[in-house]
C-alpha cells in the first residue's frame, strides 16, 4: 500500500465526522505530495484528482504552498499540544510520562504517514514565516520529551537528551516506510517496545 492510500484510507476512516470539501481537497493534496514530492504535483493534478475544477480550488486555497502550510501547522500544534498534555499527566512519574508520549507518537505516526512524509521532505517548500513557525513549534515538542528524559535520567545533559528523542522520533516516524504485511496494532507494538527500550538504555 502506498503512502497515498494509506493517508486516504486512514482519513476516510474517521467515524462520526463530517469533512468539508476544503478538509477532502486538502487530504487529497497531502496524499499526492507524499506520493510524488511537492514539485511533482500541479494545482490540476490536485483538482483532478478531487474532482474540483481550477477555479473553485482557488476558491478554498491560494496555491500550494498555502495547501502545505494547511497540512503542516496544525499537525505541529496537535502534537505540541498533545505532548504537553502527556507530559502533565504524570508529574511525578517520569517513566509513565514517557510510555504516555510514546503511545501519543506512534498513534499519531500511524495514522498520518502522509503528513509524516510532508514533514521530513517538504517542509523547506514553505515560505520563511511559516517554516520557522513549525519549526518553533517542532522544538517546544522536543523540549517536553527533552524534560521527561533527563527526569527519568538524572544527571543526563539537555543535549543528549535531545539526541534521545530525535531518534526516538527516527523510529516512530518510520511509518510512511512500512509495508502492510504487518497489521497495524502489531506495528504500534513494535514500535512502542523499540522506542522504550532505546530511550530507557
Amino acid at each position: 500500500m502506498t503512502v497515498e492510500q494509506q493517508a486516504r484510507g486512514t482519513a476516510g476512516g474517521a467515524a462520526g465526522r463530517r469533512r468539508s470539501r476544503k478538509d477532502e481537497i486538502l487530504e487529497v493534496a497531502v496524499g499526492l505530495f507524499a506520493a510524488r514530492g511537492y514539485h511533482g504535483v500541479s494545482m490540476d493534478d490536485i483538482g483532478a484528482a478531487a474532482g474540483v475544477t481550477g477555479p473553485a480550488l482557488y476558491h478554498h486555497f491560494a496555491g500550494k504552498e498555502a495547501m502545505l502550510a494547511a497540512a503542516l501547522i496544525p499537525v505541529s500544534e496537535g502534537l505540541l499540544a498533545g505532548g504537553r498534555e502527556r507530559a502533565a499527566a504524570h508529574p511525578a512519574d517520569p517513566r509513565a510520562a514517557l510510555e504516555s508520549l510514546i503511545d501519543f507518537h506512534v498513534d499519531f505516526a500511524l495514522a498520518n504517514p502522509a503528513v509524516i512524509a510532508l514533514h521530513l521532505h517538504e517542509l523547506d517548500r514553505l515560505p520563511d514565516e511559516p517554516r520557522r513557525r513549525i519549526r518553533r513549534l517542532q522544538r517546544l515538542y522536543v523540549e517536553e520529551w527533552v524534560s521527561v528524559l533527563t527526569a527519568l535520567h538524572p544527571g543526563m545533559p539537555d543535549g543528549e537528551a535531545r539526541v534521545l528523542a530525535h531518534a526516538a522520533f527516527g523510529l516512530m516516524n518510520s511509518t510512511p516506510f512500512l509495508g502492510g504485511e504487518v497489521d497495524r496494532r502489531r506495528r504500534a507494538e513494535l514500535l512502542r517496545g523499540a522506542t522504550l527500550a532505546a530511550l530507557l538504555a
